[in-house]
């Protein structure tokens, strides 16, 4: 009998082995109805509602780390099995990850699907994504956001500053790729964001470097922001730059409104696409109301093609 080997063996396996402790688990979720209505050759009238479940649990270990949990389930999310097989997740599983965190070692956060990266958390226009609205567009390239990913987010350096980092692994067709952005907050009622990624493609005029920058201030009723993302390619690519503002007012405590527009300029292309839109919501006893109009002109980069579309919806508190 090789002792020496049944010696080793027990000892590689002491090092790669992980005891798991049972934990509580708390379950969120959120319940809202909505209608809308695209007009100019979209989809039609649909009806809308919220079907996400939000499953976290966590806790302070003994050497002062904290460890949490997060898993969602999304009916409406990855219908079909993913196509990449370096993405881990599954139909109708989402946005699950594990965060490690202390005060002196910052956070970090090991995603299967859904944190996006460090850039991407950005990239939501000031006029918040007022081309997302069902309009036949086809979606400004951005950085490698989906799959598996590390994000950090370091300890404080300065007051009102903070710092994030991103690694996502190469997959199918890609490479790997890091993201980086800033945020700061130190003047009242001003927030500053600046942040870069990359499109990792292995295809050289698809791969491409992308950064936002971002910023928002506010005084007394009235808020004033701007946003910015460019994505320039690799030769023989298209670059595209994405511009956008948004006015909103306070009226009273419960009602506010807004107003704002995207700009999506193409490389190679005389018309830009551009999309408007405002927005009215009132909250009361836990309740949201919210109605908006949507407006596109461009679409395609063609002029004279539009597309419209109303929204009416409702948000419950509980």
């Amino acid at each position: 009998m090789n002792i020496k080997k049944i010696g080793l063996t027990a000892l590689a396996a002491s090092l790669v082995s992980v005891s798991a402790y049972a934990g509580e688990m708390s379950v969120a979720g959120s319940a809202s109805v909505g209608v809308k209505n695209n007009k100019g050759g979209q989809t039609g009238k649909s009806i809308t509602m919220g079907n996400q479940l939000t499953f976290t649990g966590g806790g302070e270990l003994d050497n002062g780390m904290n460890v949490a949990l997060s898993f969602v389930l999304d009916q409406g999310d990855d219908t079909t099995a993913a196509t990449d097989t370096a993405r881990l997740d599954t139909s109708p599983f989402d946005s699950h990850s594990i965060t490690i965190s202390s005060d002196a070692m910052g956070s970090f956060v090991i995603a299967g699907e859904g944190a996006g990266n460090a850039q991407s958390a950005l990239d939501t226009t000031a006029a918040g994504d007022a081309w997302d609205n069902g309009f036949s567009y086809t979606a400004m390239a951005g950085s490698t956001a989906n799959g598996s990913s590390i994000n950090y987010t370091l300890p404080t350096l300065m007051d009102d500053l903070s710092v994030s980092a991103t690694y996502t692994p190469s997959g199918a067709a890609r490479t790997s790729t890091n993201a980086y952005a800033f945020t700061y907050t130190g003047v009242e009622g001003l927030t500053v964001s600046y942040g870069a990624g990359e499109n990792g493609s292995t295809t050289v005029a698809t791969s491409a470097d992308v950064t936002t920058m971002k910023g928002s201030y506010a005084l007394g009723s009235f808020t004033a922001a701007y946003s910015n993302t460019e994505s320039d390619t690799g030769t023989g690519g298209t670059d595209e730059e994405m511009t956008s503002f948004k006015l909103s007012y306070t009226v009273t405590d419960n009602l506010s409104i807004s107003y704002g527009e995207d700009t999506h300029e193409t490389s190679g292309e005389t018309v830009d696409e551009e999309f408007e839109a405002i927005s009215v919501s009132y909250t009361t006893g836990g309740m949201t109301l919210s109605a908006a109009q949507y407006d596109a002109s461009g679409l395609g980069n063609t002029a004279g093609v539009t597309g419209e579309r109303w929204k009416l919806g409702a948000s419950f508190a509980f």
